[in-house]
């Protein structure tokens, strides 16, 4: 089945420039044979490829996103109308609810098929259809065009609330931590700072080691705050515990798949399954971001190994 949703209501948009462009950028994803299984294979260049895919391609990477499984690989096809990202177009306010980061992609207020394009009427790329939701083509075009080969972090993450950007997760592990949950951003370098999906484009694409001044309200009172971001190590497609930082990784049923030295002290291994977190079942990452922070001086982390239980007790 052809796959690709054609956005109709794009602002400022020269129809009559588009004029038969459905038609035409149907016919150019068969010619292309873009939606293979469960993969998306986008040109985006005469040798260059986007592609779209839970398991590694069998091609020659350029570059890759574990977050979002993005790859970026070189190409023998010579494509003559690749697909192109048109930024001054916007469908951000036709979207039910907008990208905020890695864990939460945005939706639009219909029954989508995924994998599958979404394209405006110029066939302009404006976001790739995942299962678990729309990347949106900002970040995209981070991917494809920035030099920049990991994410930025602060270790929070925001939620919008009443029109406010709220702090609703910090990282517990992270003693230098000046954000409390709860904080409400106003600012971003003097910059009043729209909503929750501007903030986090904003810090996971800038550059490593990035001072921001960030003005906050806590408890009521105006306060300000000068931050640095460090590298992200967790979100989307990677489990976001803040126990990535010292690289424990988990599955989507709480199994370690990957651990750092920093845990192998404690006697973990692979294989592992997390149950509770400082008392509490948890049996999704979800459960741990819920549970994680709830400790003072340590986080107490129960695991099963070959049915039988032990106790971790994790510092920061």
């Amino acid at each position: 089945m052809l796959r690709v949703f054609i956005a109709l209501n794009i602002l400022l948009l020269n129809l009559f420039a588009c004029k038969g462009q459905y038609s035409s950028c149907k016919q150019k994803i068969t010619n292309l044979n873009v939606i293979q299984n469960q993969n998306l294979f986008i040109p985006v260049s005469n040798n260059k490829t986007l592609i779209y895919s839970i398991k590694k391609p069998n091609a020659k990477i350029i570059k890759h996103n574990p977050f979002l499984n993005l790859y970026l690989v070189k190409s023998k096809n010579k494509v003559k109308y690749p697909f192109t990202i048109n930024n001054k177009l916007k469908i951000n306010n036709k979207f039910k609810k907008v990208q905020i980061g890695l864990n939460s992609l945005a939706v639009l207020d219909k029954q989508l098929f995924a994998p599958a394009l979404l394209l405006n009427k110029c066939c302009n790329l404006e976001g790739l259809i995942t299962p678990n939701g729309i990347i949106q083509k900002e970040y995209i075009d981070n991917f494809i065009n920035s030099k920049n080969k990991d994410y930025s972090d602060l270790g929070i993450r925001v939620i919008d609330d009443a029109n406010l950007i709220i702090v609703n997760r910090i990282d517990p592990f992270n003693k230098n931590m000046k954000f409390k949950k709860g904080d409400s951003i106003t600012h971003l370098n003097n910059k009043k700072v729209k909503n929750s999906s501007k903030f986090m484009m904003e810090i996971l694409f800038a550059k490593i080691g990035t001072k921001f001044k960030i003005n906050i309200i806590r408890d009521g009172k105006k306060v300000v705050l000068d931050a640095v971001t460090t590298k992200r190590f967790g979100g989307g497609a990677i489990s976001d515990t803040f126990l990535e930082q010292n690289g424990l990784y988990f599955s989507d049923n709480l199994t370690i798949i990957s651990i750092g030295e920093k845990y192998k002290v404690y006697g973990l291994k692979t294989g592992d399954r997390l149950i509770q977190v400082n008392g509490k079942k948890v049996s999704s990452t979800k459960d741990i971001r819920k549970n994680i922070d709830d400790f003072k001086h340590f986080a107490s982390l129960l695991f099963t190994r070959n049915n039988f239980q032990f106790f971790v007790n994790i510092n920061p």
